[in-house]
């Protein structure tokens, strides 16, 4: 999978589901680009040096730990919000 193609499908992914790029000091395609050239170069990495099965689990793993890491995230903006109400 190439950065161009990741492109196209992270834009298909976000007409559902958006992000909110409001308040950030960078362009949303510049952050978009550079997100796509680091996963299609981690996913040309990954299948270099293992199976197909073996490259799918180091993915999901991947997938994982992002989705985690975006869930401690919210938590965390979610309980300032609150502080600042509070």
């Amino acid at each position: 999978m190439n950065a161009q193609a990741l492109m196209q499908l992270l834009l298909e992914v976000e007409r559902e589901d958006p992000i909110d790029f409001s308040g950030l000091p960078f362009d949303e395609d510049d952050l978009r680009q550079l997100a796509c050239l680091d996963v299609a170069e981690m996913m040309q990495q990954i299948q270099a040096g293992n199976s197909a099965e073996d490259s799918q689990l180091v993915m999901a793993a991947t997938v994982t730990r992002l989705v985690l890491e975006n869930l401690v995230l919210q938590a965390r903006l979610a309980i300032l919000l609150q502080e600042d109400v509070g």
